[in-house]
């Protein structure tokens, strides 16, 4: 098929000399059997279910990882990624020094003193800022990064730049099942522990591919179903945990909130509600049960593609249990109407009556390391530590006062990961500073990102592999991986956990919190950052937190490690009659009788009145539909091996052995319609981009969708297809459905027999 579309090029010179290559037990160079010097517990580096774990350690190596048996979420369980973390470290690709952007060098790189690459950093921040003003230099953050980082990144974007464009990748991960809970909760944590999912008559799991995601989520759900639980997954795949349910909604890509809303009709029609429930402790519900009388199970069948049937029986086995968990994950939220999908799923908890109480619950599966700790002091865009807002006038002053700074001098709320983008794309962002993210891959419609860096006028990433973001940057700074440094996360369930230091930073390396602070102290404003180590950025995050919704102040490290963990909020101070959290602090949200700082005794809920909301969720269909010249539906995601933008797991040879390259997944039946048999080489293309890769022809997904998993970069990467249409609330990107034409490919692509299948 002939193409217009933009393609990167293979970037062949960069890739031999950084790799990723791939690093398997055997060249750790140690004995087999060797004994460890040390058991480190820790937790794994990945996922946001941040399972326990113990590496060995022999000298400065990690040499393998044993179970943590008594660590209460995973009881020793490990998914593949977390038995093979270990050989990320000692790996060959590690970045050992700093590196200025060199167009002799044959990779386009050469190495630099780690003092002089500060400095030349600090000298463009400086000009940049002077010549632009503050906004002109901004800051790409993660949500992988330890809590203590993630408060420094947001200080000093707001206090030692003075720049409002500071936002992380969180925003394309959590931030739609973080506004909906605040839009219905008051607040933005997961409301239960993972314990209440095991005595659940019914488990509803939307858009979640808990089993290759969040694999220990999967023990949880099969012990409530042993004990009797009925499992419900909606998905337009059927994927591993779905094989294992006992009813499974195929719903189209980008029509959740048309079955949410079906399913809600259901339960009025039958008078399946909690009347007490709605009528003491939720506002709302009469405009909600308006706008959902329409979607009868006939409407909602057409709009989803889930049988009537189907509805019918999810509706009853949900409306008619005693106890329940909902949760669900970035199937829902990756949408421009993200937001929306997540309150219509609410919404069917609120009317069952069914949270704040053991065994009645409702969650969202967090994606990265701390992508819940991330998200909740100051690196969002419009954020300040605690959960406060930075629009806010009472919260900048409480926060700049704990800084010692004027509020005035702090910046007023910025804008969004992609829109800092479009604005270096259109030349108003001029400088970027980016670390724990990786864009180039992870972004939609990347080839408009390449554009944007490129015309950067100054780029530096920090980064411990040159990742594809990297390979764009002016200099590149060597910084820390999770193993080389402490602090603390905070897990998927609202459980504040402690990372510990196992093995120092190889070469010239620096813990990424000395680097920003480097280069704060290079630039003459260090006031405020001169932090001795996480420790003392914890304690200071602790007040900074206090009074607000996301309230540290009572959690300490000791408490931390003593308890396994401590829920927050954990304020260290209640009012009279008001009882202190107990040791593992706020373990279950919205418990009948809780106070809480907004409602303030009013009720359980996070509003002035105490009360939950139903909000009114229109359904509103993809902004990119199936059409005459794009007929099918791409849809996108994650495979088991595999962890984001496949920065580091791409280079641990296990891993990459288990789904050594990405494949277009597709039914039977589409396949034949275009004539591609397994295996084949098939080509997808969008509007933005197009990829060739094999096929994979499976009966576990929808004839009128494919999918490609987003972990790979280059000519590889499914986000050059993706459209970057963001929710208007959360601004996440719509990853989970746009439209593509697929075709047989003539040829294998350029890249086949010149790049190993991790590259």
């Amino acid at each position: 098929m002939p193409t217009t579309t933009p393609t990167p090029g293979l970037d062949l010179d960069a890739i031999r000399e950084f790799g990723p290559y791939l690093q398997y037990a055997r060249d750790i160079r140690v004995d087999t059997g060797v004994e460890p010097d040390r058991l480190v517990k820790t937790h794994c580096c990945f996922c946001g279910q941040q399972c326990g774990m113990q590496l060995k350690v022999k000298g400065n190596t990690v040499v393998g990882v044993e179970p943590w048996y008594d660590f209460p979420f995973n009881r020793g369980m490990m998914c593949p990624k977390g038995i093979k973390r270990y050989l990320q470290q000692s790996h060959p690709d590690r970045l050992l020094h700093a590196y200025k952007k060199d167009p002799s060098a044959p990779s386009g790189f050469s190495e630099m003193p780690y003092d002089e690459a500060i400095r030349r950093v600090a000298d463009e921040i400086d000009r940049i800022q002077r010549e632009y003003g503050n906004d002109a230099f901004a800051i790409l953050s993660g949500a992988s990064l330890t809590t203590e980082k993630t408060y420094l990144m947001g200080k000093f974007a707001h206090m030692a730049l003075k720049t409002a464009n500071i936002d992380y990748n969180g925003r394309l991960c959590m931030v739609s099942a973080a506004a909906g809970n605040k839009k219905s909760f008051g607040v933005d944590r997961a409301a239960n522990p993972w314990g209440d999912i095991l005595g659940a008559e019914v488990v509803w799991i939307s858009g979640a591919n808990v089993a290759e995601c969040a694999p220990i989520t999967t023990n949880y759900v099969w012990q409530a179903r042993e004990q009797g639980a009925k499992v419900i997954v909606a998905d337009p795949r059927i994927t591993p945990i779905a094989r294992t349910c006992d009813l499974f909604l195929p719903v189209k890509p980008g029509r959740d909130t048309a079955l949410f809303n079906g399913v809600l009709h259901l339960m009025i029609e039958h008078d399946w509600l909690d009347h007490d429930f709605i009528e003491n402790h939720t506002v709302g519900f009469d405009a909600v049960a308006e706008e959902v009388s329409k979607w009868t199970p006939a409407l909602t069948a057409e709009v989803t593609g889930v049988a009537e049937k189907s509805i019918q029986q999810a509706a009853e086995w949900w409306g008619q249990a005693s106890t329940s968990f909902l949760m669900h994950a970035r199937g829902i939220e990756h949408h421009s109407r993200g937001v929306q999908n997540v309150m219509s799923a609410i919404n069917i908890v609120l009317a069952s009556g069914r949270i704040g109480r053991e065994n009645c619950g409702y969650g969202t599966i967090t994606g990265q390391a701390n992508g819940q700790g991330g998200r909740e002091h100051g690196q969002k865009c419009d954020q300040l530590p605690g959960g406060r807002d930075l629009g806010n006038p009472e919260h900048r002053a409480y926060v700049a006062g704990v800084w010692g700074m004027d509020p005035d001098d702090l910046p007023q709320p910025g804008v969004d990961a992609y829109e800092i983008m479009r604005k270096a794309h259109s030349g108003e962002i001029k400088g970027l500073l980016s670390i724990c993210f990786n864009p180039v891959v992870s972004l939609p419609d990347n080839n408009f990102v390449r554009e944007a860096l490129d015309k950067l006028e100054f780029f530096v990433a920090i980064d411990f592999f040159m990742s594809a973001t990297s390979r764009y940057a002016d200099v590149v700074l060597p910084g820390s991986l999770q193993e080389e440094d402490e602090g603390t996360v905070t897990q998927l369930e609202g459980r504040v956990i402690k990372i510990n230091q196992v093995v120092d930073c190889p070469g010239e390396a620096r813990r990424d919190w000395e680097i920003i602070q480097d280069i704060a102290k290079a630039l003459g404003r260090e006031r405020g950052l001169t932090f001795s180590g996480p420790r003392e950025m914890f304690e200071e995050l602790r007040i900074a937190s206090k009074g607000y919704t996301n309230d540290y102040s009572g959690i300490t490290w000791e408490g931390v490690e003593d308890n396994y963990g401590v829920f927050w909020p954990c304020p260290a101070e209640t009012p009279e009659g008001v009882p202190l959290p107990g040791p593992q602090g706020t373990v279950r949200l919205f418990e009948p009788g809780s106070w809480n700082p907004i409602a303030k005794g009013a009720g359980p809920f996070y509003f002035p009145d105490g009360k939950a909301r139903f909000n009114v969720t229109e359904y509103v269909g993809p902004t990119e539909d199936v059409d005459a010249d794009y007929p099918v539906i791409l849809t996108t995601g994650r495979v088991v091996s595999q962890f984001l933008s496949g920065n580091q797991t791409r280079r641990i040879g296990p891993l990459l052995d288990h789904y050594p390259e990405p494949k277009i997944e597709m039914h039977p039946r589409l396949a034949a319609k275009l004539g591609i048999r397994d295996g084949d080489w098939a080509t997808a293309e969008s509007r933005r981009g197009n990829c060739t890769l094999r096929a994979s022809v499976v009966k576990t997904i929808r004839p009128d969708t494919v999918f490609i998993p987003y972990h790979w970069a280059g000519r590889k990467s499914a986000n050059q297809l993706t459209i970057s249409a963001q929710d208007p609330i959360s601004k996440i990107p719509e990853y989970k459905v746009c439209a593509v034409r697929v075709s047989k490919a003539e040829a294998p692509p350029e890249y086949a027999d010149q790049l190993q299948p991790q590259q």
